[in-house]
């Protein structure tokens, strides 16, 4: 792929005029290559970040036997996702990603209110993953700082490292593509070799190890406050159906790839293989990680009731002792901070392009592109703020946690399936890009759609037991917020004036510039 496009007639890169045949001008600044468009995915997903993160969960929900091969599952399921995804991108490359791709695989009635609720559930789940994404950092920035001292994290101490976290997040994405180029690439690197590093480092020094029997075979059901889990109460099926949250969780963001389509060069091609790409490496090097560190397990009960609250680092401790697992643990908390800068990366982009065509309240503000760093500042700032806002139920409770993570998983699924659903519905339709599967592209978006709904019913179902107010999995009452704010907004206002991905170039023939706020008279917008 050459790093430099050709003019096509009238000037334009072949990509502006792409983005000019959609209806759109190009604002962003297109830098990124293949490389840094896999990598912003990669980044995101970032198996190092949803493994640790969740680790504990895991082994309570399922254990092993669930860790390994649900994992293998969902990686199978996730790549089908992404398939069906990468066709679409490539049809549509765009920044709007899920939301623009429901208005344009929708008939012309239907396309607002697809776009509308798309763009909504995919806003959920990028602020949720960010949510998760960050909040595990603070968690285990607070961890480390534990190990030979005496500091002893309060949650008060954790919502700082958290805020911190963002803001200097928020601070690296105000400053334009150029140094998020310059992040990527390091970010793939430290990405593939920290995990591999970590691995063997800890399967080296590891006193024993287990063995594969119980690797790959062990059941455990944690999932009970009082002693009696899931498994009892329902039935060991069920626990290995909700402890799959990990590996689902893991695998999320890969969306990210088209959401950078508007900054990358070649966007038709790289995009989709951007998407495909970071689920297949993220995959391969997700199973060895969870391998190893399985593997590498020495005592489980010390391990799961660890003084430090994460398992991780105590694995990290009885393999390489205190000093060596502050090393290993600034390999893992490198990987939670790239994933999250990244992740505020992809959320503001679709914040951003979201706001443009009038989908986000204070549309005229949250649209606006510095023109001097190419960033969308306010929408930076908004992902960061709403963020730490989802973060606070979860100070101190790890079910709260993993009912964010949950919410990021949902949200993110629904608005990847919608798409896709249309797709299948309307597949006559449906205008091919230049990444296309043939003959399989029925059946996989088939076994997408079929996929996502599996899991949108499966995430929501209570993780503890018994269910009170302090186990409540809250993803349902997330869920159930966006369903009734987009639908009732749309039916009491929204109805009335979005319309769906504004064509910008159109509107400006009419003379109207709409990323101009004070432009009369305006793309409709929000009242």
């Amino acid at each position: 792929m050459s790093d430099v496009e050709k003019p096509a007639p009238g000037g334009l890169a072949k990509d502006e005029v792409e983005l000019a045949r959609m209806g759109y001008k190009q604002e962003l600044k297109r830098e990124l290559g293949l490389l840094q468009n896999f990598g912003v995915s990669f980044s995101i997903i970032s198996v190092m970040t949803g493994i640790p993160s969740l680790f504990l969960y895991g082994l309570n929900t399922g254990g092993p036997a669930v860790m390994v091969w649900g994992f293998v599952i969902v990686s199978f399921m996730t790549l089908m996702v992404g398939l069906a995804m990468a066709e679409i991108c490539s049809a549509h490359p765009t920044s709007g990603g899920p939301y623009f791709w429901a208005a344009m695989l929708s008939t012309k009635e239907r396309a607002p209110i697809m776009s509308w609720i798309t763009g909504w559930f995919n806003l959920l789940g990028q602020v949720a993953v960010t949510t998760g994404i960050s909040f595990g950092c603070a968690n285990f920035i607070a961890t480390i700082a534990t190990l030979n001292t005496d500091f002893e994290p309060t949650p008060n101490t954790v919502i700082g490292i958290y805020a911190a976290v963002l803001v200097s997040q928020g601070l690296i994405n105000t400053f334009g593509v150029r140094t998020l180029h310059f992040l990527n690439n390091i970010s793939v690197w430290w990405h593939a070799i920290g995990t591999f590093s970590v691995v063997v480092a800890i399967l080296a020094k590891a006193p024993t190890h287990q063995t594969g029997k119980w690797v790959f075979t062990q059941f455990l059901d944690g999932t009970g406050v009082d002693g009696v889990g899931w498994g009892e109460r329902a039935s060991h099926a069920y626990v290995c159906v909700i402890g799959m949250l990990m590996a689902q969780y893991t695998l999320t963001g890969f969306d990210a790839s088209a959401h950078m389509t508007e900054e990358t060069r070649n966007a038709a091609m790289a995009g989709p293989v951007g998407i495909v790409m970071s689920i297949g490496v993220s995959a391969v090097l997700g199973w060895f990680l969870i391998l190893g560190l399985l593997f590498s397990i020495q005592d489980l009960d010390k391990t799961l009731a660890s003084d430090s609250g994460q398992p991780v680092a105590q694995i990290f401790i009885d393999c390489v002792g205190e000093n060596g697992a502050i090393g290993l643990m600034v390999v893992v908390i490198g990987c939670m901070y790239f994933c999250g800068t990244f992740s505020v990366t992809s959320n503001s982009r679709m914040m951003y392009s979201f706001a443009r065509d009038g989908g986000v309240p204070g549309s005229r503000f949250f649209k606006r592109v510095d023109h001097r760093w190419k960033s969308p500042i306010p929408a930076v700032w908004l992902a960061c703020t709403l963020s730490f806002i989802l973060g606070l139920p979860s100070l101190g409770s790890t079910v709260a946690f993993a009912a964010a993570t949950s919410i990021a998983t949902l949200g993110l699924y629904i608005s990847y399936g919608l798409p896709i659903l249309l797709r299948v519905i309307n597949r006559d339709a449906f205008v091919r890009g230049p990444f296309h599967l043939g003959k399989f592209s029925y059946p996989v978006a088939v076994i997408a759609v079929v996929w996502i709904m599996f899991i949108t019913i499966v995430f929501i179902l209570p993780q503890v037991n018994p269910v009170n107010s302090q186990t409540l999995n809250y993803a349902v009452v997330a869920v159930g917020i966006v369903v009734t704010y987009s639908i009732g907004f749309w039916l009491i206002s929204a109805r009335k004036w979005f319309v769906g991905p504004v064509k910008q170039i159109d509107a400006e023939k009419m003379g109207i510039d709409v990323m101009d706020p004070s432009a009369v008279p305006e793309v409709p917008t929000p009242p």
